[in-house]
C-alpha cells in the first residue's frame, strides 16, 4: 500500500516525525517535491537529526528516495549523506534521473530577486530561504533546466551549461545591472568550465555510488512487488503553488496530489492507499504573507507568542528564523483536508499549549459582512479576514514520555476535547498526537499501514 505524509498548514507541522515512525513499517520512502528548503528534524533516543534534503527516513534504514519533483542541490545532498555516515548511519538515498539539478548560479539568482522585490515599493518579497529553489523549478518549466541524468553525461552536461550560463549571466549584467564579480564573489557560479568540472565528478560519484534510478519503473516494481511506500511531502498546503495563498508560496505541489506527478507511480496507485495531513496545535510560519490569527497585538499577545516560540522551538530547521506565531486556523485545515483527501491527521506539539492562561481555536473568518468557513482564494480577501474565535479549556502540563507510554486516555481531558473538537470540525479521524519531539513521544491510536 501507500501512505502520503502532507503538512496541513505553512510548513514546520513536525512531518519529519511522523515519517520517521511510520516510516519503520515502510520499504520506501519517497521526496516527492521541493528541494534543500524543507527542513525537517527527526529526534532518535535523545539524539537530533537535521535534514533539509535527506528523506526523514533515512534515519530508519529504510530506502529513500528524491523523486523527479524535486529540485536537488548535490553539495546538500552529498554533505548530508557524509553527517550522517559520521555518525554511525549508513543512509541508502537513491535520486531520480529526472529530477532537477540546483546549480550555484540558481542560488545568486534567487537572493538577487529577492532583494529587487524587497525594494520595489510593492512590497511583495516572498521570503524565500535563498537556496535557489524557485529559479530551478523556473529553468524547469522553461524547458533549460539540468537535470541529474545529465550529470552522468559529461557532454550532454557541457552542452547544456553552455547554453543556459550565457543566459543567466546576461540576465544578471543586462536586466539587473550587476557585475558577476561583484555578485557575493561567486563569479564561479556563472563559469561553464568550473560547473562542468564540479558537476561532472558529482556525476561521477552519483554513478560510483549507484544512487540513480528511473524512479517510476523503480516504484512501480517495488509496488507491484507488495512493498509499502511512504510518500514524504514537504513545506506545507498553504504554501503550494496551486492552492496556497499566492504568491507568498513555494514553487512546487506539497499537496497529495503531486505525490503521483513528483514520483511517476500512477494516481491510481497512490490514490488507493491512506492521506495524512499533519497538524501543528498551533499555527507558526517562517517567512511573509497573512496570518489572520497571528499573536501580534499588544504585549501580552507577543508575550504568549514569545512563550510558545520557545517551547515549541519555533526556529525554522533551514534558516534559524524565528517563526512567527498564531492560534489554530481551522478554515485552514479544512481547506487542506478538501485539496488532499485526507483519511486522517496526526496532531503535534499538544505538549506546547499546556500551561497557558488562555486557548482559542479559529472556527471561522468575517469579511466584509459576510461568514467564510474555508480561506478565500486571493491572498488581498485573506488579509483582510478577520478571525472568529472559540475559546476552549486549557490544560495543565503532562509527563510527555508517560503519556506516550500509555496512550491516549492519558492524555488531559481537556486536550483530548480539543483533539475531538478539531476532528470532529475538519470531518476527520486522529490517527496520532505528538507530546514530545521524540519519536517515541507519540500518541498513536492509528497505523495506517495497518489500516
Amino acid at each position: 500500500m501507500t501512505l502520503t505524509i502532507v503538512g496541513s498548514q505553512l510548513g514546520d507541522e513536525g512531518k519529519g516525525a511522523l515519517v520517521d515512525r511510520w516510516g519503520g513499517d515502510a520499504d520506501v520512502v519517497v521526496r516527492y517535491q521541493g528541494g534543500d528548503n524543507a527542513g525537517h528534524t527527526v529526534v532518535e533516543g535523545g539524539a537530533e537529526y537535521k535534514l533539509s534534503l535527506v528523506p526523514s527516513g533515512a534515519v530508519r534504514g529504510t530506502v529513500g528516495i528524491l523523486g523527479n519533483g524535486c529540485v536537488v542541490n548535490p553539495r546538500t545532498l552529498f554533505t548530508e549523506i557524509d553527517d550522517l555516515r559520521e555518525r554511525g548511519l549508513d543512509p541508502d538515498v537513491r535520486v531520480a534521473r529526472r529530477a532537477h539539478v540546483i546549480m550555484p548560479y540558481h542560488r545568486v539568482l534567487d537572493g538577487i530577486e529577492e532583494e529587487v522585490k524587497a525594494d520595489d515599493d510593492a512590497g511583495d518579497e516572498v521570503g524565500t530561504t535563498g537556496r535557489g529553489i524557485g529559479p530551478t523549478y523556473e529553468d524547469k518549466a522553461g524547458r533549460r533546466g539540468i537535470r541529474v541524468a545529465d550529470l552522468l553525461d559529461p557532454d550532454a552536461l557541457r552542452e547544456k551549461l553552455e547554453y543556459a550560463v550565457p543566459q543567466k549571466r546576461a540576465l544578471v549584467e543586462d536586466v539587473y545591472g550587476l557585475d558577476i564579480d561583484d555578485v557575493d564573489d561567486r563569479a564561479e557560479a556563472f563559469d561553464v568550465d568550473a560547473l562542468h568540472e564540479e558537476f561532472a565528478a558529482i556525476g561521477e560519484r552519483l554513478a560510483d555510488e549507484g544512487m540513480t534510478v528511473n524512479c517510476s519503473d523503480y516504484l512501480h516494481r517495488r509496488h507491484a512487488a507488495g512493498d509499502e511506500i511512504l510518500f514524504e511531502g514537504a513545506q506545507g498546503t498553504h504554501i503550494d503553488v496551486d492552492h496556497g495563498n499566492y504568491p507568498f508560496v513555494t514553487s512546487s505541489n506539497p499537496t497529495a496530489g503531486g505525490a503521483a506527478v513528483g514520483s511517476g507511480l500512477g494516481v491510481t496507485k497512490v490514490g488507493d492507499g491512506e492521506v495524512v495531513g499533519i497538524v501543528k496545535a498551533y499555527l507558526s510560519r517562517v517567512g511573509e504573507g497573512p496570518l489572520p490569527t497571528e499573536l501580534d497585538g499588544d504585549a501580552d499577545e507577543e508575550a504568549l507568542a514569545d512563550e510558545i516560540r520557545e517551547k515549541g522551538g519555533e526556529f525554522g530547521t533551514v534558516t534559524g528564523r524565528p517563526r512567527r506565531i498564531g492560534w489554530l486556523d481551522l478554515p485552514m485545515l479544512r481547506h487542506a483536508a478538501r485539496v488532499s483527501g485526507f483519511t486522517g491527521v496526526a496532531v503535534n506539539h499538544v505538549d506546547v499549549l499546556a500551561g497557558l492562561d488562555e486557548l482559542k481555536v479559529c472556527t471561522g473568518y468575517e469579511l466584509d459582512g459576510e461568514t467564510l468557513d474555508t480561506v478565500p482564494t486571493t491572498t488581498d480577501r485573506w488579509e483582510r479576514c478577520e478571525p472568529v474565535y472559540e475559546t476552549l479549556d486549557t490544560w495543565e502540563p503532562f509527563d510527555s514520555a508517560a503519556v506516550a507510554e500509555a496512550g491516549y486516555d492519558a492524555l488531559p481531558g481537556a486536550a483530548r476535547e480539543y483533539l475531538e473538537f478539531v476532528a470532529a470540525e475538519i470531518d476527520t479521524p486522529v490517527y496520532a498526537v505528538g507530546v514530545g519531539p521524540d519519536r517515541e513521544e507519540t500518541v498513536e491510536l492509528t497505523n495506517p499501514f495497518e489500516e
